[in-house]
């Protein structure tokens, strides 16, 4: 391990892009501390632990506390996130969108991005308007209000403020992917899900000291975690290694070539479990600004609360839903069989082209099936389990998905500048 960390240590490219990386992440959780004026952060962070309930302890996870405290990072990344689900969602049926995506090559992407960052701030815009709208008509036991300036400046002045600090944080996000170590949008959440663990192992062990919670319930809390991160390594790193054959081989080639194609268990990786907590947060989010005034947001709240059942339904079903339409994103098989076709390869039994392209595609089909399963399995379990021995840990099997998967893949970039940083010694060596 101290080996790895000077190895790490002595590749400047990669010690600059670590230390870029953690320098944007303390920019960020500095920004979660800074409250949008008009507002007492104390009183709201009393009101919230007091009537926000499990859909805010969510999206209080999901923005690293900065929802409690109402601070220009309120929303986090995950208006950004919405918009990349639609615009994902819209890329599959509009031809021109599909057009960029695939034929435009890098301008096509461009444009792409650019129509998702539009998206992102009118979402940010919306949603941000909306919470001000709701905290600037909220009031207090005693009668108070929570802010202390006129609503119409308040609600103008946050609406502004927190979508500044939403296109702030996709700007990070994006510095972070180019100049940084790992994906720029899953380290922002990662940072989010991270920050808030310390808290609560706090109030588990004040808990704990108190007597309302036994040693067994923490104990039976604590193995279901490191079993439920074992099982994210095991089922992030599994993979289906499909061989194949070369007609003809270039004798004297350096290194070996591979024989395999790896298709991996999970090749959506953390993105389904993203996704599916932004678009079941959306509607919850909006409709419990209203659930005191309408009975159908009130009816929308019960349905999409973590507590209930039928959220556990529509979790596990979009989970799977989004594991196999990112994984379409991903991998074409089509386009896997035409490159093996070109290079003079092919899958033993298999002719080349179509049927190709077809039994890549019913391996992949079922792989990604059974990895849609385990990671609903892993996603959900443990909210069962922690919601039956009643833990207040919210550190369950959404949170540590997100956070194994992504060190995983952040580690997995590390060690490949490490490797091509050997290749290089080996090429000037030669």
């Amino acid at each position: 391990m101290i080996e790895k960390i000077k190895h790490i240590l002595e590749i400047e490219e990669l010690r600059k892009r670590i230390a870029y990386t953690l320098i944007m992440l303390a920019v960020y959780r500095l920004g979660t501390h800074i409250p949008v004026p008009g507002v007492d952060p104390q009183t709201l962070a009393h009101y919230f632990n007091a009537a926000g309930g499990a859909l805010f302890n969510i999206y209080n996870l999901f923005s690293g506390g900065a929802l409690g405290r109402l601070s220009v990072f309120a929303l986090g990344i995950m208006p950004y996130i919405s918009a990349a689900i639609i615009m994902q969602l819209l890329t599959a049926v509009v031809p021109t969108l599909e057009r960029y995506q695939k034929e435009e090559g890098e301008y096509g992407r461009w444009k792409i991005t650019q129509y998702t960052r539009y998206l992102t701030i009118a979402i940010a815009m919306f949603q941000s308007f909306a919470l001000a709208t709701w905290i600037s008509n909220i009031t207090t036991e005693t009668g108070e209000r929570l802010i202390s300036m006129s609503p119409i400046l308040f609600i103008f002045l946050t609406t502004v403020i927190i979508t500044t600090g939403v296109v702030f944080l996709m700007w990070i996000g994006e510095r972070i992917t180019e100049f940084g170590i790992g994906n720029g949008i899953s380290m922002l959440i990662m940072a989010s899900i991270v920050a808030r663990i310390p808290d609560a192992v706090i109030s588990t062990y004040q808990q704990l000291k108190a007597g309302s919670l036994s040693p067994f319930q923490v104990g039976t809390a604590i193995a279901i975690i490191i079993i439920v991160v074992a099982g994210i390594i095991y089922i992030q790193e599994a993979e289906r290694r499909i061989p194949i054959n070369y007609a003809r081989r270039n004798i004297g080639s350096i290194g070996e070539t591979a024989t395999y194609i790896p298709f991996k268990l999970n090749p959506a990786g953390v993105i389904p479990i993203i996704f599916a907590v932004a678009v079941l947060m959306f509607p919850a989010t909006i409709a419990q600004m209203f659930v005191e005034k309408s009975h159908i947001a009130r009816i929308i709240v019960d349905i999409l609360s973590p507590q209930s059942y039928i959220y556990f339904v529509i979790y596990v079903a979009l989970i799977i839903f989004f594991s196999y339409f990112y994984t379409a994103i991903l991998v074409n098989p089509q386009d896997i069989a035409e490159n093996l076709r070109k290079s003079g390869a092919f899958i033993p039994g298999v002719r080349a082209g179509k049927q190709t392209a077809e039994y890549l595609n019913y391996v992949l089909t079922r792989i990604v099936f059974v990895g849609s399963l385990f990671l609903a399995a892993i996603a959900v379990l443990p909210m069962f389990l922690i919601k039956w021995l009643d833990v207040p840990f919210y550190f369950g099997g959404t949170s540590a998905l997100i956070v194994v998967v992504v060190a995983l893949d952040t580690l997995h970039q590390i060690e490949a500048h490490l490797a091509m940083k050997r290749y290089e010694g080996f090429l000037k060596r030669g």
